[in-house]
């Protein structure tokens, strides 16, 4: 059984047990987090629009990606050739790493 979700402008696919870094939500570790954002259920047949309005999903806080747990540096480098002009630049994302425990159809 799995689900696909959108959490953060993004779509995930997810099953029981599944861990998974979305968008910084502000919860800290041990907290529950409820989505219902589920656009489509496969559970032998695939449900899709009305039949998955009520379904929801249940995942558990596994880590709290800020401070020093947040994600790989992404470096931004510029430079002009023949100008003398250079920028380099970093940029570490926070997340929130989470594991999926329910699919609730």
């Amino acid at each position: 059984m799995y689900a696909i979700i959108k959490c953060g402008g993004k779509q995930y696919k997810v099953s029981e047990g599944d861990v998974l870094d979305i968008d910084y939500t502000g919860k800290t570790a041990k907290e529950t987090l409820e989505i219902t954002d589920v656009i489509a259920i496969n559970n032998g047949e695939l449900k899709t629009g009305d039949a998955v309005s009520k379904a929801k999903v249940e995942a558990v806080v596994v880590l709290d990606g800020t401070g020093v747990n947040r994600a790989r540096k992404v470096v931004i480098y510029k430079k002009l050739r023949r100008k003398d002009s250079k920028l380099k630049r970093g940029f570490r994302k926070s997340f929130t790493k989470i594991r999926i425990t329910k699919i609730a159809a």
